[in-house]
């Protein structure tokens, strides 16, 4: 690309937290308890119908370091848990998967349908 213009800083785009319980890449995540003495937030999967922190960057088990991806318009694959279509309001679904939304906390935009277990591209709301 030409001219592209690249951020010189991101903040809180990506934070490094700390598992509680195994977390899987591509899935949503949310704060599972409190801060840990090295400063990193708690995380685990997101709750079916809740709130999303963000999304896991990639799998960690139980104690391990997991990279989060947040902040409204980040654009990231998350993993369907139903058939998806592009242009649908997601929220989390079980295990922290992203399904069209039904009567949950609307958390990112399908930039693409998806079927169950694929990917779906989010812009994350």
């Amino acid at each position: 690309m030409a001219n592209e213009a690249i951020p010189f800083y991101e903040p809180g785009r990506r934070i490094t937290c700390h598992a509680t319980a195994g977390v899987t890449g591509k899935r949503f995540v949310n704060i599972s308890a409190n801060r840990q003495s090295d400063g990193n937030f708690s995380v685990a999967h997101a709750t079916a119908a809740g709130a999303a922190f963000g999304v896991a960057a990639y799998d960690a088990a139980t104690g391990e370091k997991v990279g989060v991806l947040r902040g409204s318009g980040f654009v990231v694959p998350v993993t369907a848990g139903g058939t998806i279509a592009a242009g649908a309001r997601v929220e989390v679904g079980s295990n922290g998967q992203a399904v069209t939304i039904a009567s949950g906390i609307a958390v990112g935009i399908a930039m693409t349908g998806a079927t169950s277990g694929n990917d779906a591209i989010i812009a994350l709301l």
